[in-house]
């Protein structure tokens, strides 16, 4: 297995812009680092924009979105933003929600069912908080579930219509047109980056399959030390791949631009 170097190239001075994903990236073992939030917070103080991209549910994204030194989250695989416009947090989606909330209802009925082969499966913890997905634990709150299950589970609600991704912790699944790269995508065209603007001024640092095609849309893309697991799996890869897991590899990737753009 080869991978990318480790180190950033002087190409990333011009980033303004980090694109992250949350679990694994930003945490590890289930834990938030010190280190993580100390990076995010060195990010904003040095005038760069930081966007949480995540599968992660809209209770957890609205406390991420409150809380944490972050600009903007894009939530449940990108049904929704959620941003502080004036010191207040919006929440605004690219459909009626509505129509995610029926769309939302028709599926977990769907999943439930489909969930009756395999006993051995759960809903997640969190899912009374999802406003659109639905998301299935496969490793979150109990022991990792085997990757040929997993595969199987994702192919039979693809095979439903619904669009269906695995992360390191949740299989997400929902109805609708929505994803990280084309909520991503349009976020920043709204922010005014051109095309060539968004290859060039931002970035995106994830950990897992759900993130390929971040890291194919982004040229400028970086793996925490944990993305090794899914290498040989992945059809894109990021550029650079840190030494460090999860928050500790952010918090080195963060060092590392910070010193490029500074210097």
């Amino acid at each position: 297995m080869k991978l990318p170097k480790n180190t950033l190239t002087n190409e990333w001075k011009e980033v303004q812009w980090v694109l992250t994903d949350v679990d694994d990236t930003l945490t590890w073992n289930g834990q938030l680092p010190p280190e993580t939030l100390i990076a995010l917070s060195a990010l904003q103080q040095a005038g760069l924009k930081v966007v949480a991209v995540t599968g992660a549910c809209a209770g957890w994204c609205d406390h991420i979105a409150q809380l944490w030194p972050v600009d903007a989250v894009i939530g449940e695989n990108g049904a929704f933003i959620m941003e502080k416009k004036e010191g207040y947090l919006t929440l605004r989606s690219g459909a009626p929600m509505s129509t995610i909330v029926d769309n939302q209802t028709k599926l977990k009925q769907q999943i439930v069912e489909l969930l009756l082969a395999y006993p051995d499966l759960n809903l997640t913890l969190d899912q009374s908080y999802r406003l659109c997905e639905v998301a299935i634990d496969i490793g979150q709150n109990r022991e990792p579930i085997s990757p040929e299950i997993i595969a199987e589970v994702v192919s039979k609600i693809k095979q439903l219509g619904a669009s269906a991704t695995a992360s390191s912790i949740h299989i997400n699944s929902w109805y609708g047109e929505h994803s990280k790269k084309t909520t991503s995508l349009a976020f920043l065209h709204e922010k005014g980056l051109s095309e060539s603007q968004i290859t060039s001024q931002a970035c995106y640092v994830g950990d897992s399959l759900n993130d390929e095609f971040m890291f194919a849309t982004l040229p400028k893309s970086v793996g925490v030390a944990n993305i090794k697991k899914y290498w040989d799996k992945l059809q894109h890869h990021p550029e650079f791949v840190m030494t460090e897991s999860g928050g500790y590899g952010f918090a080195e990737f963060v060092n590392q631009l910070l010193v490029i753009k500074t210097n």
